[in-house]
């Protein structure tokens, strides 16, 4: 009998639970649907048991507990905080060397070549920060995080070129990882599109809120959390129609080279320092996106830690319940109900029974 009850003491603990949370909808391992990738949330563990005594023979135990480890939520603080950081460098840059070497007094050659040192040396605190990494993985590397995504170098006409996990920012050309350039990757159309295919790679994660894939086996990014941000979505992609890169980092380059001339052209670099400035904003523009993400990821947490401590006050309900009383309770129910079938037997009396019949 005792075998009897404590079985069924656990399989009501375990049917609770059940209909209390379901782990799939916030656990699992990576899935790939196409080009796109699934990731879990957190990681939940709870470990349970429950036992009670039966005269001299004893089935016992009891324990619960759980965990989570919000992987999610600190990818988007290390976004955030290196979003934060390109925007304090890029402020720095357009308001002091920017700014001040159009200063009439700090127009010589001497001088503004101080300032364009002061931008290159600048390019290489960019690249630190777009390359930064949480527990091993490059935040803004998209779905590939396992090599840094960028890396300054040449183009195959010896310009400076900025290339994001090998593909040129400002025309899309592939090149390989020594830096040449693939052969027949010359289609404009071509480089274009796998530009336009980098700046919207996905890594969804599943927050448990009904993961959805569409009839093309894509996913619903409804259902879903996007954690990717590709970095050339920072600090740009692409070209003006005057030929100048989008990118900052390029234009960063550019800025220095206008400074270094012996015929420094005013306007020009006014010019490229309203495109820089542009780019700033889009950095501070993703920088408050990245803060409503996290504030919205930090609720998700909560609300998945409430429904922990929930879970783990039924177990203990179930698991630390006394049974002296128990027994006693259900005695006292015991008793009720017979009286009530004696009360009721008192009031319906043989004459009524007989007609009943």
């Amino acid at each position: 009998m005792g075998d009897n009850t404590f079985h069924a003491t656990v399989e009501s603990l375990f049917k609770g639970m059940d209909s209390f949370i379901t782990t799939k909808t916030v656990v699992g391992d990576a899935v790939h649907i196409g080009d796109t990738i699934i990731l879990p949330l957190v990681d939940v563990s709870f470990g349970v048991g429950a036992g009670i005594f039966t005269g001299k023979d004893k089935n016992n135990g009891g324990g619960g507990g759980g965990g989570t480890g919000s992987t999610a939520l600190g990818l988007q603080d290390a976004q955030e905080d290196a979003a934060m950081q390109l925007n304090t460098i890029g402020k720095q840059l357009s308001k002091q060397y920017g700014l001040e070497a159009l200063n009439g007094t700090n127009g010589s050659l001497e001088t503004r070549q101080t300032y364009a040192d002061a931008w290159r040396g600048s390019q290489e605190s960019f690249l630190l920060s777009l390359n930064a990494s949480y527990e091993g993985k490059y935040v803004f590397a998209g779905s590939d995080g396992q090599k840094p995504p960028f890396k300054l170098g040449k183009d195959n006409a010896g310009n400076q070129a900025l290339f994001y996990r090998n593909v040129d920012v400002t025309t899309g050309l592939l090149y390989d990882d020594d830096g040449n350039l693939v052969n027949g990757d010359g289609d404009p159309a071509n480089a274009a599109d796998r530009l336009k295919k980098l700046s919207e790679d996905s890594v969804y994660v599943d927050l448990g809120f009904g993961l959805n894939i569409n009839d093309d086996f894509t996913i619903d990014s409804s259902s879903a959390f996007n954690t990717s941000l590709p970095g050339i979505n920072l600090v740009g992609f692409g070209k003006y129609d005057d030929g100048d890169p989008k990118n900052m980092i390029l234009l960063m380059g550019k800025i220095a080279d206008e400074l270094d001339k012996p015929d420094f052209d005013y306007d020009k670099y006014k010019d490229l320092l309203e495109k820089f400035d542009d780019g700033r904003n889009d950095v501070l523009e993703a920088v408050t996106t990245l803060g409503t993400q996290t504030e919205f990821l930090t609720t998700t947490k909560d609300r998945l830690e409430t429904n922990e401590i929930s879970l783990a006050t039924q177990i203990d309900n179930v698991v630390n319940v006394d049974m002296a009383e128990a027994i006693m309770n259900f005695s006292w129910a015991q008793y009720a109900y017979n009286a009530s079938l004696k009360v009721g037997n008192n009031i319906l009396t043989p004459s009524f029974i007989d007609f009943m019949k």
